[in-house]
């Protein structure tokens, strides 16, 4: 293979993760709380109570300048397919920009239809075309996730494609194939639900802050409640669909599975780690390999995670790299000799066709074909292989933050619900405090979930097609590093701009007067 200039591979993939992890600042809290809002106005709607209105405006300003910013830094985001990723865009581009074109088409322009009748039509319009406009913006920008997040569950996992050796191009077969791949409806809706648990969080966090300050208490009181049966319900539902994530990880992407649970030597009854902590093993022979220091461990249970079957063989590390088998699993240098051929293949068919001699291209053909399922393997074949290991420790301790944290939140909506039903909230202030020094932990849980994701399936940007050594646009890492810089800079500030005017916002309160009755479950 041709040098490669790691300086613009690391770059230009810090670049993209810099604009996603603040892109993702933004984007879960509006998913969730366009739904709190869409279910308080259906409240305010069903009874008449002017209280729930109030409460509706509130969180509507807050949902505003959250949705903004995200939406700008989202642009910015896609447009580094072009600019630094152009090998991958023309590689896969008319399967990958499909759902982002659907989903600046229909989602998109769904929302900026919609959100300017939910912020300007008050008074304007009727109180139930009012309603209608809101639940489409709730509705509209969680479609947006959905096609976002279906091209992304396609790099995964890429089904419904054919290779076109003409154009040297993957393109689309079969649209359906690529919508309800297994891994975009799990990561959908396991996406989503994460996120109405942020954006519950952040509704319970600052109705906490307003009881601590004697503050808004029937508003604080009401929001809490409805945030809280929000957050709660999607706590389960995302242990649920957390589960099915972890059977197809295991399916789909072994070796992130097995650098998500450290696991370097396959097992049979494979115990999950609940908790552990780790140390780089020595032994220069084996570089990947992380010794246990301590560890908490259930038994059979990552076998059952991965297979539902607490008997099965669950691969490892060394398994992947080196091969076994006893199991059939092929090794990465097998694999990379096969990619090698694919590469090979290709080459000496598009020469072949050139030329003219179609008994040649369709012999190179056919050989192509045998070995394309390994053809990203095929740019290690002269590489150390465990360059084809993600890291193990940020994904390992990622994931186990990430459960630790939610289960954290599960728990605060369970106790926030029951004294709020109970009037008894201002009691326990240690309880308010927690609630709302849990917005940044909440915050902290969904940026590890993608940290796990992406991190996990490196080096490829395109699971086992493309790795990303191979996806970089030709450019000079230089100018990477300069928007990387301008990036930060701006994004920053973006940052700080939306949080001061959150707390303007927050500290001011709902506008109107103050309704202080004693709080309905109404």
């Amino acid at each position: 293979m041709e040098h490669v200039d790691f300086s613009l591979v690391d770059w230009s993939r810090a670049q993209f993760a810099l604009t996603a992890l603040y892109h993702w600042l933004f984007v879960p809290l509006t998913l969730g709380l366009s739904f709190i809002i869409a279910f308080m106005e259906t409240q305010y709607v069903r009874t008449g109570n002017p209280e729930w209105k109030r409460i509706t405006k509130f969180w509507m300003t807050l949902f505003g300048v959250n949705f903004a910013i995200g939406v700008a830094t989202g642009i910015i985001l896609e447009f580094q397919f072009g600019t630094n990723w152009s090998n991958y865009s023309w590689f896969v581009g008319d399967i990958f920009g499909a759902p982002l074109a659907i989903e600046g088409i229909m989602a998109f322009f769904m929302e900026s239809t919609f959100i300017a009748v939910m912020f300007f039509g008050w008074n304007k319009v009727s109180k139930k075309f009012h309603l209608i406009s809101t639940w489409l913006v709730a509705i509209g920008s969680n479609l947006s996730a959905l096609w976002i997040l279906v091209a992304n569950a396609w790099m995964q996992n890429p089904v419904g494609m054919e290779f076109n050796p003409d154009t040297a191009r993957n393109e689309m077969a079969n649209f359906a194939e690529v919508l309800f791949n297994p891994v975009a409806v799990n990561k959908f809706y396991h996406t989503v639900l994460s996120s109405y648990i942020l954006a519950s969080v952040f509704v319970v966090g600052i109705s906490a802050w307003f009881l601590l300050k004697n503050r808004e208490h029937l508003f604080a009181k009401k929001s809490i409640i409805v945030a809280s049966i929000f957050g709660l319900s999607a706590s389960f539902l995302t242990v649920l669909t957390g589960d099915g994530s972890a059977r197809n990880m295991a399916k789909y992407q072994p070796m992130k599975f097995a650098a998500m649970e450290n696991l370097y030597m396959g097992q049979q009854n494979a115990p999950l780690t609940a908790i552990g902590f780790l140390q780089k093993n020595a032994l220069e022979s084996d570089p990947s390999k992380q010794d246990f220091v301590f560890k908490i461990e259930i038994p059979n249970m990552l076998s059952y995670m991965a297979f539902l079957d607490p008997n099965a063989y669950v691969p490892g590390i060394h398994d992947l790299v080196k091969g076994n088998t006893e199991r059939n699993i092929m090794s990465y240098s097998e694999r990379s000799e096969k990619g090698k051929v694919a590469i090979t293949s290709l080459s000496e068919y598009k020469n072949a066709k050139k030329a003219g001699n179609d008994s040649i291209a369709n012999d190179a053909l056919v050989k192509f074909n045998e070995n394309y399922a390994h053809f990203g393997y095929g740019y290690y074949a002269n590489r150390d292989l465990n360059e084809l290991i993600p890291s193990v420790p940020t994904t390992f301790y990622s994931f186990r933050i990430m459960v630790g944290l939610g289960f954290h939140f599960m728990a605060l909506f369970m106790v926030v619900l029951l004294l709020a039903r109970k009037d008894k909230l201002e009691k326990y202030r240690f309880i308010l405090y927690t609630a709302l020094w849990t917005i940044p932990l909440a915050y902290i849980a969904s940026e590890l979930g993608w940290v796990v994701a992406e991190v996990g399936r490196q080096p490829w940007v395109i699971q086992d097609i493309l790795p990303t050594i191979a996806a970089v646009s030709q450019i000079s890492s230089t100018s990477v590093q300069i928007t990387f810089g301008l990036f930060f800079i701006i994004f920053t500030g973006l940052l700080i701009a939306e949080i001061k005017i959150m707390i303007t916002q927050i500290k001011k309160g709902p506008e109107g007067e103050t309704i202080e009755t004693e709080i309905k479950t109404s």
